[in-house]
């Protein structure tokens, strides 16, 4: 974990806005625990994971608007649709994660 927050310091210090996405809370099955982190900078590059897939990508989009307002935000991630062939990686639980910008004031 300590290498998110250099990696932050080291982007914050060459004037980069970027997001950290944490999962701060899960129900049932999911792909990655508590305190998971993803860190994602302002062209959409991603550092760390938590859990791949849809979920993840739509908390990547939000990472993006929050990089853009500055303002954080928390995204339900939703894995408990029906599992049949058409679905890959279903978990079938829910986490939360919160998404701050991290920036210079």
């Amino acid at each position: 974990m300590n290498e998110t927050f250099e990696q932050i310091a080291n982007l914050l210090s060459q004037g980069e806005t970027v997001a950290l996405a944490t999962v701060v809370r899960t129900r049932g099955s999911t792909p990655r625990e508590v305190g998971a982190k993803m860190l994602v900078r302002s062209g959409g590059e991603i550092m760390g994971t938590i859990g791949g897939g849809c979920g993840e990508a739509e908390v990547w989009r939000t990472a993006l608007s929050v990089i853009e307002s500055k303002k954080p935000q928390m995204v339900l991630v939703d894995l408990t649709e029906e599992i049949d062939m058409k679905s890959q990686g279903v978990c079938g639980g829910i986490m939360e994660v919160f998404v701050e910008p991290w920036y210079q004031a």
